[in-house]
């Protein structure tokens, strides 16, 4: 009889090791508690409001995958000038040595189509969505795994797939010490606390200019902008918010997209005043992404990396996930790093 895993999360970690496991020939079930895959991967209409790049020269693991994938893959447009707004009503215009621009990529459809195409790997019925796991008890048996519709089954091990901090929405019997839930509790969750948007145009008029779509602001609602055009599609610029949670949530949606097309129009002129789209989605308030911890700005770049648990749970409950990469912790490359790790530790 193959052994039985339980999977919790079906974000790239979670599909990664599940399609890694189901090779070895584990059966695998993944609890997914969101009504889609992908966790904080997720594309609209092409447009990515989760992540969106990856790094060739670095990230090697990514870069086969989405080959052996066949996934389509173009480079970041980075061709033309830096518009900065340093404080209101101050625009400037910079030139970019070549020198400072790192070949980043995307795909085409957005990097959903990552997620989507593990997903594909796995055996019908491996993915249980809408499904929130509330405990995890050892038993004489293995380790049985309850969701919040009352239903239990056991498994022989079990892979978090999840943030850390979400880890102490489950109940665990026997319970972890507070040393690893201080460890989990002390994890930032990467871009819990940020929201992006995406303004979506006929056609990338900004290149026209010789801008590169890139803006960076500190007087600005957001304070990072990129273009976001797919190659042949429509013109699109994304960015990330300057403004915090709190001030985010103190605006309604109307009024933070006024305030976001201003931002373009003063960056990147009058074209950009009437969008035929503007996409956006805060992930500070996705309860599958962010705790309440999340919402405080983060003031230095996450120290990540393996956190271990309890060894009354060894060889019963690993931590999968990007916050427990140590070298790429927050990328898309550190996920997939992290499922080979709790993969090869089985």
């Amino acid at each position: 009889m193959s052994k039985s895993i339980a999977i919790i999360g079906a974000g790239v970690s979670g599909l990664y090791a599940a399609s890694l496991l189901i090779e070895k020939g584990y059966d695998v079930t993944v609890f997914e508690s969101r009504n889609r895959i992908g966790g904080r991967v997720l594309s609209q209409n092409g447009f990515d409001l989760g992540p969106t790049w990856y790094w060739p020269d670095t990230e090697k693991m990514i870069t086969q995958l989405v080959d052996q994938l066949g996934l389509l893959a173009f480079p970041q447009h980075a061709t033309g000038d830096l518009m900065l707004e340093r404080q209101a009503g101050v625009i400037e215009r910079h030139t970019l040595p070549p020198e400072q621009t790192v070949l980043s990529m995307r795909l085409e459809g957005g990097m959903a189509t990552l997620t989507t195409a593990l997903a594909g790997r796995l055996p019908e019925g491996t993915i249980e969505l809408e499904t929130t796991v509330t405990s995890i008890r050892q038993t004489e048996d293995g380790v049985s795994v309850t969701v919040e519709a009352g239903s239990s089954k056991t498994f022989q091990h079990v892979m978090l797939a999840i943030p850390p901090r979400l880890v102490s929405r489950i109940s665990f019997q026997p319970e972890l010490s507070e040393a690893t839930k201080a460890k989990l509790s002390a994890t930032p969750t990467w871009m819990a606390g940020q929201a992006k948007v995406v303004a979506v145009y006929d056609r990338p008029f900004w290149r026209d200019a010789g801008l590169s779509g890139l803006g960076m602001s500190w007087s600005g609602v957001l304070q990072e902008i990129h273009d976001a055009s797919a190659p042949g599609g429509y013109g699109a610029l994304f960015g990330f918010f300057r403004l915090s949670p709190a001030e985010r949530a103190a605006l309604d949606q109307d009024e933070l997209n006024r305030l976001v097309v201003e931002q373009l129009v003063r960056l990147f002129g009058e074209e950009a005043r009437e969008p035929r789209d503007v996409l956006y989605v805060d992930w500070s308030s996705d309860r599958d992404t962010a705790s309440s911890q999340d919402a405080q700005p983060l003031t230095d770049f996450p120290v990540y990396g393996p956190i271990t648990l309890d060894t009354a749970w060894a060889g019963r409950l690993s931590l999968a996930g990007t916050e427990t990469d140590s070298m790429f912790g927050g990328h898309i490359e550190g996920a997939l790093r992290s499922a080979i790790r709790v993969v090869e530790q089985l």
